[in-house]
Formats: structure tokens, sequence, C-alpha cells
């Protein structure tokens, strides 16, 4: 077996670290989109967590939203306390989480300061994250990843 990338090795440590229950995979034929992800893992597209950095006011949130949805940036600005939310650029994404454009994990997180979750994704009993890399994901629990990402539950998808 060939040695994960550091990124991936990293988020291995973090569950390790935190004592979390997680199921962390590599998929040979990617997971660059949410619909990827679903048929590499096979699971709802639903269970797919897209992890989005988004600019509030000129500080990092992380929203996190199923694969089948889309996030609002009024919702997000006002779940991050914000005037204004705005998609973060490829350098800034890698700034404030340490991974890369389609690669990044909710945790750990080098400048975020706050990370949101949509609340449909805890009706789910296992939801699939990036881990680091457009090849890894980590399949867990939502309750474990409301924990490890230190997120708070809200509703943060366009109608």
């Amino acid at each position: 077996m060939r040695e994960w990338p550091e990124p991936v090795r990293r988020v291995a440590a973090h569950l390790r670290e935190a004592g979390a229950e997680a199921r962390l995979e590599e998929f040979p034929e990617g997971t660059p989109t949410a619909r990827d992800a679903a048929r590499a893992v096979g699971c709802e597209l639903t269970q797919i967590v897209k992890s989005i950095v988004f600019v509030c006011d000129g500080r990092s949130t992380l929203a996190l939203v199923p694969g089948d949805r889309r996030a609002d940036a009024a919702k997000v600005a006002r779940g991050a306390g914000a005037a204004a939310a705005r998609i973060a650029r490829a350098e800034e994404v890698e700034d404030a989480t340490g991974f890369a454009p389609g690669a990044v994990a909710p945790f750990p997180l080098a400048r975020v300061e706050r990370v949101l979750v949509d609340r449909t994704l805890l009706a789910h009993d296992v939801v699939w994250v990036g881990a680091g890399s457009p090849r890894h994901m980590a399949g867990l629990a939502p309750p474990e990843l409301v924990r490890l990402a230190r997120a708070r539950a809200l509703d943060l998808v366009e109608e």
C-alpha cells in the first residue's frame, strides 16, 4: 500500500487524536464532484458533504452542505454574524484551511474562524466528507462531524 498524501495523514491523525469513530477510505477513481463521490462511496448524494469556504467580512467561514444543494451566501453571512459573504478564491481556501480546493476536509483547519453545517445533514446515519485529497473521503456520523468540526447547525442552503 502506498503512503497517503500529507493532508490525508493530517486528517487521519486528527481523527485518531480525537478518538473519532470514522472510516477513512481512498477511492482510486477520484471524487472530484459530489456526484462522483456518491458514486464512488455508494451512497445518496444527500450524504456527501460539500465543504465550501466563504469570506465573511474578511474572516473565513466553512459551510458544510449536502451534495445535492447549493449554499446560500446570505444565510452563511447571517450564521457567521457578518454583513456579507462570498465564496473564497482558491488561494484563500488553501490559506484558510490548509487544504487545496477540491480536497478540503472540515478538520483540522488552519485559519477558519467558524464552521457551519446545514441541519439537513444531521438526518443521516452516516455522511461522507473530503479527507484532504481528491481521492480520499471519511465516513462518520453527523454528531461526530459536528463535534470534530466544532460546527453549528443552521439552515444554509438555497430554497
